[in-house]
């Protein structure tokens, strides 16, 4: 262990997407399984405050961390991989530097000077960089830095890592760059030429890169590696191969093999050991060799990217290998599905999930959604929207209440079985304001969530401004439709379930955001083993 917490910087250049989060989780993963205290954040060089009010179009997924903080989602992967919560301090975006710095000018702490980009702005950067690696709790902070070298983003955060990389001095601070190998199929050749530019670009700031991660779809060859270290200032050891992989769970195993754990480790001069993946490794077999498998269709309203429902899709690999089942994940978009074809769309899956969502687009569909699986036995997991559209459809065709509404959708509808938390309904700002964060449930004898849960109380994470509107409760549980979860202090309704169903759970809170490698969701867990069980008791009844 170390005195003081050693940094680790990862840049990226010539494109986005070549996977940061993931060599950073994954490098994060051999580190902490040689028993270093790891963590990880995210500094994301967007003005927005916080991805909170961004469409999911534009980034992908909020995801929430336990103190309420709505972040990247790279967060979600750093999650998943070491099994620890992260926090607000775990990401920073420009927009967030940006206005601590204007707030300290109004208040005057900069005593008249001119407030610039340097040294104020890069000193509000390198301050959020080593909150986490002054507060003890950390041998190692790796910084993922978002964005690609070049952009006009990005440059006040690599000034602030050049200048904290003389602040800490040698061997306490190191830059990985992560570029682009790329194959033409003309040519016949991997081309090292981006690699070049780019290494070229980040010294032209002042950065010169520790170690290379090359992202390829070929083998690098051993005198590509000799090129690349000689014209990119590094050590042969230190040109990392990123060969594409059948899954994201299979990267540490592959940085494992190239030594990228022990090339950090020899700059950091850290002892180095054998990292003990064995349970990860366990998860990677049962996740690759599944003994069966069952499709899930996922209802939603941002379906078109994969990435606005990021933390689902991997909550079920995490249930998925847990069961030895394969799940397969049919994205459906939720305004092409109605009473005419919910049967032609839905009747062929083992389970649905309704997802998470705002605004009244596609809310019909999720309701005929909802109203098909309910009356035809399907599985059903509704998640935060999901589950208002779950008690809407249950009082509008069980209650026959039917105006029942949101007045998120209709704020004139007189039987608001869903309305505006009583805490919202002065808030103007939407940034940051809605209910956030873990938030306790206790839930109710005899229950399926309390039999899946084996818990009396728990808390998961919450990103909603609507609720269960408790005037309808004793209406509604008296038709069928249970509430079997309640905050202990608001009473809010948290969970409700249909005990005469097979298996039927709406949540008011995210458990995708809390399932990790190590400890899949319980409520996926048992999602998924009632989606096969489904499937048997079909092709038991088509057999007979």
């Amino acid at each position: 262990m170390t005195t003081t917490a050693k940094y680790i910087f990862v840049t990226g250049g010539v494109t986005s997407s070549l996977g940061k989060g993931i060599i950073a989780a994954s490098l994060a993963k051999l580190l902490q399984a040689q028993g270093y205290r790891v963590t990880i954040q995210k500094l994301d060089p967007y003005i927005n405050v916080d991805p909170g009010t961004l469409n999911p179009y534009e980034h992908g997924e909020c995801y929430v961390t336990e103190d309420g903080a709505e972040t990247d989602l790279d967060l979600g992967h750093y999650e998943r991989f070491l099994n620890r919560p992260t926090s607000q301090a775990n990401n920073v975006t420009t927009g967030r530097i940006y206005q601590s710095v204007i707030e300290k000018e109004r208040r005057g702490e900069f005593l008249g000077k001119t407030v610039q980009v340097v040294p104020h702005i890069t000193n509000e950067i390198k301050e959020r960089i080593q909150i986490l690696g002054k507060s003890g709790d950390y041998d190692i902070v790796i910084t993922e830095i978002g964005g690609t070298v070049g952009d006009i983003e990005s440059l006040p955060y690599i000034e602030a890592v050049r200048q904290l990389r003389w602040d800490l001095g040698e061997n306490n601070g190191i830059v990985i760059h992560l570029t682009l190998v790329p194959y033409l199929s003309a040519a016949g050749e991997l081309k090292t030429k981006p690699t070049q530019h780019s290494v070229k670009t980040l010294m032209e700031s002042g950065v010169q890169a520790d170690i290379l991660v090359c992202r390829t779809e070929y083998d690098l060859p051993k005198e590509l590696r000799r090129k690349l270290a000689l014209f990119c200032n590094v050590k042969e050891e230190a040109v990392i191969q990123s060969i594409d992989a059948s899954t994201i769970y299979d990267v540490p195993n592959l940085m494992l093999e190239e030594g990228l754990d022990k090339v950090v480790l020899e700059k950091l001069k850290l002892k180095s050991s054998k990292p003990d993946i064995d349970l990860w490794n366990k998860f990677v077999h049962r996740h690759k060799n599944p003994k069966t498998e069952i499709t899930i269709g996922l209802i939603g309203k941002y379906v078109e990217l994969q990435d606005s429902y990021k933390s689902i899709l991997e909550a079920f690999i995490h249930a998925g290998a847990e069961n030895e089942v394969k799940v397969n994940v049919e994205s459906i978009h939720s305004e092409y599905i109605n009473s005419d074809n919910a049967k032609l769309k839905l009747g062929h899956l083992d389970g649905v999930l309704v997802a998470p969502g705002f605004g009244e687009r596609g809310i019909d569909g999720k309701i005929d959604a909802v109203k098909f699986v309910r009356e035809n036995n399907v599985p059903f997991l509704g998640i935060c929207l999901g589950m208002q559209m779950a008690v809407i459809e249950f009082s509008r065709n069980v209650l026959g209440i039917s105006d029942a509404d949101s007045t998120e959708m209709n704020s004139d509808t007189k039987n608001a079985v869903i309305g505006l938390m009583e805490d919202q309904k002065t808030i103007t700002d939407k940034g940051g304001t809605m209910r956030l964060g873990a938030w306790a449930c206790d839930l109710k004898t005899g229950s399926k969530v309390r039999d899946i849960y084996k818990a009396e109380s728990i808390t998961e994470r919450h990103r909603h401004r609507y609720e269960f509107n408790s005037k309808f409760k004793a209406q509604i549980e008296a038709a069928g439709m249970k509430a079997t979860g309640l905050n202990p202090d608001t009473g809010l309704v948290e969970i409700v379930e249909i005990p005469e169903h097979p298996w039927f759970v709406g949540v008011q809170y995210h458990p995708e955001y809390k399932s990790t490698v190590a400890n899949p969701h319980p409520l996926f867990v048992a999602f998924v083993k009632a989606a096969f069980t489904h499937k048997k008791k079909k092709k038991s009844a088509t057999m007979a």
